[in-house]
């Protein structure tokens, strides 16, 4: 996920008006110059949005890749702080380095599934990209989460990384989110969506790197903090339960990732994207010229993403 670039607006005209990304987004405030507006936020949005959907498949897929070795990252330091703190009934301490692959992963702009429950859905709501269009982008993003957090993952199980202690603490989170009931995991997963879902819609209302770096450490802190599950890093979790022979791989399939990767797309289409889409007017980036909705059939069948007119 990568967020438009901005420039500014010399001149007694350009102090008049909102400055503007070459996307067309704003780039400051129209009222205020350093906070956007619900529809200013979500222009930004849909900014990112078109980069995405307009990225081909094995790009969006190599940038998961890379999400997912970052995952990797997460899960390792998860593992290796729960079995250092074995005392820590809280909570509180083991996830201090949780959030740190999901630094790595969004100001590094790699595409990670969660991310894209919010950004390019915005195309599909306003019928200007098709739902097959959305499929490829997740579809492309999410093998290519799984695909890093497989390999990150087998390289954990098969070589010395991990200390013994470790190693069995990574296994314990992972039949602790395979014993959890079902539906349990899916609602659990949802609010982990939610947030990081909107998580992306705030750091699209924020302009410098601190603040980004701030509310991303914050927001996903409280994902392993509450108990919640993120479909990349359960994957892996399920990877590295299947390398040491500690579940099948059908079984950790369908009793973890299944219902988390459910919870996290319901979280972050239904309690952001749509919520968000539904207290905006000004959806498109005054810059730019209009756009023709798709018809249903396109919207519905079809790869097409309709473009701004010159």
């Amino acid at each position: 996920m990568s967020l438009p670039n901005q420039s500014s607006v010399d001149g007694p005209e350009g102090a008049k008006r909102t400055d503007q990304a070459r996307s067309g987004a704003p780039s400051g405030g129209k009222a205020v110059g350093d906070r956007f507006s619900t529809d200013e936020i979500f222009q930004r949005v849909v900014a990112t949005a078109d980069e995405e959907v307009d990225s081909v498949t094995m790009k969006l897929y190599l940038s998961g890749l890379a999400a997912g070795f970052a995952i990797t990252l997460t899960f390792f330091l998860y593992a290796t702080l729960r079995a250092a703190l074995p005392n820590d009934t809280t909570g509180l301490f083991t996830p201090l380095l949780y959030p740190l692959g999901f630094v790595y992963i969004i100001m590094g702009r790699y595409q990670l599934y969660t991310e894209n429950t919010l950004t390019p859905v915005t195309l599909v709501l306003t019928r200007v990209a098709s739902i097959p269009a959305l499929l490829r982008v997740w579809v492309s993003v999410l093998a290519g989460n799984f695909s890093g957090a497989l390999i990150g993952t087998f390289v954990l199980a098969h070589t010395g990384v991990f200390s013994v202690a470790a190693s069995g603490a990574a296994v314990n989170i992972g039949l602790e989110g395979i014993q959890t009931p079902w539906w349990d995991l899916v609602f659990k997963a949802m609010f982990a969506g939610w947030l990081v879902a909107g998580l992306v819609w705030m750091e699209h209302a924020v302009r410098d790197s601190v603040s980004r770096v701030v509310l991303i450490y914050l927001v996903i802190y409280a994902i392993p903090a509450t108990g919640l599950y993120h479909i990349v890093v359960s994957s892996a979790d399920v990877f590295y339960l299947v390398f040491t022979g500690n579940v099948a791989v059908a079984t950790g399939l369908w009793e973890f990732v299944v219902p988390v990767l459910l919870g996290n797309t319901i979280g972050g289409v239904f309690l952001v994207t749509l919520i968000n889409y539904g207290q905006t007017a000004n959806r498109f980036p005054e810059g730019e010229g209009p756009r023709t909705r798709l018809s249903i059939s396109d919207w519905l069948f079809s790869l097409r993403v309709s473009k701004p007119k010159e």
